[in-house]
């Protein structure tokens, strides 16, 4: 089955489905297709990312932020993840994808996405994420705003430090001057 299809069931069954408050999981079903499959008769990398924005797409909907989105011309960008694969999911497997938005600081959107297969954990991912409007990045403040929270945020999770000194490791170092001789 074609992302474009998941795309169009989990975006025709949000009216069925309960609303979620910002940090809510949303939780969606799924089965192995044989366009899923790699090379191995497993389920592709790649395609476990794809399914990810499905769970990405579903907090945004039924957490009522599909709205200000559209209003405001934002667009979700990923800035980051670490994928850890578990488990294979086989052919016609059902499998069940977990997505929570996690934390936010001043930066970056945090989420946790879990696919759990008939024999548990098949893939874990952390993401880093944020909006995108007109004039450039949307501050996770202004979009958990308009998502309706107004509580004290929850602390960034303790990974999302350690990803940013990881961060800083991995730039360039800056270029060296040539030297006249």
């Amino acid at each position: 089955m074609s992302l474009w299809f998941r795309m169009a069931r989990v975006l025709a069954t949000t009216g069925r489905r309960p609303k979620l408050g910002l940090l809510d999981e949303s939780e969606l079903n799924f089965r192995v297709w044989p366009s899923d499959l790699d090379f191995n008769l497993h389920m592709n990398n790649a395609r476990y990312l794809a399914v990810m924005d499905l769970g990405r797409l579903d907090l945004v909907v039924r957490g009522g932020l599909w709205r200000a989105v559209l209003r405001r011309r934002w667009q979700a960008v990923l800035a980051g993840s670490v994928v850890r694969f578990r488990r294979q999911l086989r052919p016609f497997q059902p499998f069940t994808l977990k997505t929570r938005l996690v934390g936010w600081d001043e930066r970056w959107l945090y989420l946790d996405h879990r696919i759990e297969g008939p024999d548990g954990l098949a893939c874990h991912a952390l993401m880093r994420a944020a909006f995108v409007g007109p004039t450039g990045v949307v501050a996770p403040a202004e979009v958990v705003a308009e998502a309706g929270w107004n509580g004290t945020p929850p602390p960034p999770p303790a990974w999302a430090g350690a990803w940013r000194e990881l961060d800083r490791s991995l730039e360039p170092a800056a270029p060296r001057a040539e030297v006249a001789a």
